[in-house]
């Protein structure tokens, strides 16, 4: 708990009372390996803090073809945010990588805290621009490396991640095939 509060309260101030509050409106909830937190097609009804664990953000392409497109660890927030605060149809997956521990909040409890805590909607705005602004550093450099360097740059960004994922996740993140992964990663032992 005191991880989550911590990361909270690098955006904004609260007092006791309040982060009462919040830990009291919080499920603490397991996902193991592969199994989905949210998934396309259905509205997503929950925000989490990933205590333990890894997840991915993935969809299918229109060849049917499987896309990571970026991962999430430790003590950050999971949610697919807007599909999430619209309550509209997720187009994407959000699965577990790893087994995971993670702090659930339901629509209702998310709604209620907002509802209760001045100045939370400030809070949680700030989360979110953390959030994307962290996802586009570091999705942006992919677009225009190649192979070898994506591979590198994301051994430098995910260090912790690099051998708690699935190589098959990995190659589908950096936009390769496992077998072109393989090769890269032979050519630079």
């Amino acid at each position: 708990m005191k991880e989550f509060i911590d990361y909270i309260l690098q955006f904004g101030n609260l007092n006791k009372q309040q982060t009462d509050l919040i830990i009291s409106k919080a499920i603490m909830r397991e996902l193991h390996k592969d199994e989905y937190f949210s998934e396309a097609g259905k509205v997503p009804r929950q925000v989490g803090f990933i205590l333990e664990g890894v997840v991915r953000f993935c969809y299918y392409n229109n060849k049917g073809d499987e896309i990571t497109h970026h991962f999430i660890d430790e003590n950050n927030f999971v949610s697919d945010q807007q599909k999430f605060e619209l309550q509209v149809v997720a187009s994407e997956y959000i699965q577990a990588v790893t087994d995971c521990k993670m702090l659930v909040f339901s629509k209702k409890d998310w709604d209620d805290i907002g509802n209760t805590i001045v100045g939370w909607h400030n809070i949680t705005a700030l989360i979110t621009k953390n959030c994307l602004l962290k996802a586009i550093e570091r999705r942006s450099p992919l677009v225009s490396e190649d192979a070898t360097t994506r591979y590198l740059s994301f051994i430098e960004n995910f260090p912790a991640l690099i051998n708690r994922i699935p190589l098959s996740h990995i190659a589908s993140y950096l936009g390769i095939t496992q077998q072109s992964l393989s090769r890269i990663r032979k050519n630079i032992r």
